[in-house]
């Protein structure tokens, strides 16, 4: 089921779900093949379409998977963050939560995404930018899929600090010399489908014309 929103209300309110994600509710394939379905049209750099797309549906694979995250995100959340004077140190307090909850529940999402992109981007032609350029995009056209349908996800890296990336390879037999991996998203029905924008700083503070 598609929800009846405009392009501007799916853009805006496509959040990074976590504590409303539905555990408990199955997700169809053929609602994760639709929204890729919609996600590969987005651009890639030279037409490459080097993307490969990991979905992980297995339990004991999720909870490799968790656990790969979980020893790179626990430290991370309990750590001190950095101020900044403005609101999103007000918001700070519901994200963290948030994260820690499901640093706690990964594991029990009915479905993981791990998209790749075959190559690396220490040698890519325009470097990070342009390797990341080629699966960003889709990923996120993805995500956006998932929110018209009324599904949610969040964008995770955690797991990819350290040996975290190699280990996560070897789990699903992804070709590590090939391909890198481009984060880890939950993947579930929301409870309820009401989201807000996020609170953003201002257009005027983060904008320039010309000049810096």
């Amino acid at each position: 089921m598609t929800l009846n929103l405009s392009v501007d209300e799916v853009l805006t309110t496509t959040r990074s779900v976590r504590k409303r994600l539905d555990l408990e509710k199955s997700v169809p394939r053929e609602v994760l093949l639709e929204c890729l379905e919609l996600a590969i049209q987005a651009p890639t750099g030279s037409n490459a379409q080097g993307w490969q797309w990991m979905f992980v549906e297995d339990p004991d694979k999720k909870t490799a998977l968790a656990d790969i995250y979980r020893h790179n995100a626990t430290p991370y959340l309990d750590a001190p963050k950095p101020t900044y004077g403005d609101a999103r140190d007000q918001q700070r307090p519901r994200v963290t939560e948030s994260a820690k909850y499901l640093n706690d529940h990964l594991h029990e999402v009915p479905v993981m995404l791990i998209p790749c992109l075959e190559g690396s981007p220490e040698v890519a032609t325009a470097g990070s930018a342009g390797f990341w350029g080629s699966l960003l995009p889709a990923v996120w056209s993805f995500m956006l899929a998932l929110r018209s349908r009324g599904l949610g996800s969040a964008w995770t890296t955690l797991h990819l600090v350290g040996k975290g990336e190699k280990l996560a390879a070897d789990v699903l037999g992804i070709p590590f010399d090939q391909y890198r991996q481009g984060g880890l998203f939950p993947i579930a029905y929301t409870k309820g489908t009401d989201f807000r924008p996020a609170k953003r700083l201002p257009v005027e503070q983060i904008v320039h014309f010309d000049s810096w």
